[in-house]
């Protein structure tokens, strides 16, 4: 597992520092790496929620996800008490080209296929071979929530409704950074359930992806003018 988390902090510090299409290939290769390192530890397509078998329950759960994702997002962006929750800065300028290529290329790559084959493949595939699922979502999740310390630095000014409340601080920094890291550890522990559950990688990939690229699309929609 030691392998693991030093190939998981080069690769966070890696993403973090490049963006576009060498942050895309770096994502691939790192997922790559990443299975490569579970095969030489002894650890099978199975063991990483990959196996053929489960391949099918895993997209019927994915897409049952979606679907749920994509009615609370409606009915969070057409409440007026909820709507802000979606405001973001990061949406300011940004065309209906650039949205697809965050909803369709870098969520689901970039984010979504390293951070699932990490977290609830790679991660909690080894530990669950040697301590169980318990100690699997345990260590999976809380690595997960420190893998966002570094995407979280800017959230509080990025995000309106977060900047409303915590300010412009230091410390309003440092709070927005700490929620992310324990709202990240508690989505790790649900994206694990779902691992477990399903038997399939999946099924978390499913409402990663929904979460992430549906959010982009709830939030792009009412930043429009005359939204």
């Amino acid at each position: 597992m030691g392998l693991t988390v030093a190939v998981l902090v080069a690769a966070n510090l890696a993403l973090h520092r490049w963006s576009g299409l060498f942050g895309l290939v770096t994502a691939v290769v790192v997922s790559v790496l990443l299975l490569g390192v579970l095969r030489w530890a002894g650890g099978t397509w199975a063991d990483a929620g990959l196996a053929r078998g489960t391949l099918l329950r895993g997209t019927r759960w994915a897409l049952v996800l979606i679907g749920l994702v994509g009615a609370v997002y409606l009915v969070g962006a057409l409440l007026p008490a909820t709507r802000t929750l979606f405001e973001d800065r990061r949406y300011d300028g940004m065309s209906g080209g650039e949205l697809m290529m965050r909803v369709l290329v870098r969520v689901p790559v970039g984010t979504v296929l390293v951070e699932e084959i990490a977290f609830r493949g790679v991660l909690y595939g080894l530990v669950y071979r040697a301590r169980g699922a318990v100690w699997a979502t345990a260590v999976s999740s809380l690595l997960f929530g420190l893998w966002h310390v570094l995407p979280s630095l800017d959230l509080a000014t990025a995000k309106p409704a977060l900047n409303t409340v915590l300010g412009d601080s230091a410390f309003a920094a440092v709070l927005a950074v700490v929620g992310a890291v324990l709202f990240t550890a508690a989505a790790g522990v649900l994206f694990c359930e779902l691992r477990r559950r399903s038997g399939s990688l999946l099924a978390p990939m499913g409402l990663h992806w929904a979460v992430n690229a549906l959010g982009y699309v709830a939030g792009f929609v009412l930043s429009l003018p005359g939204e």
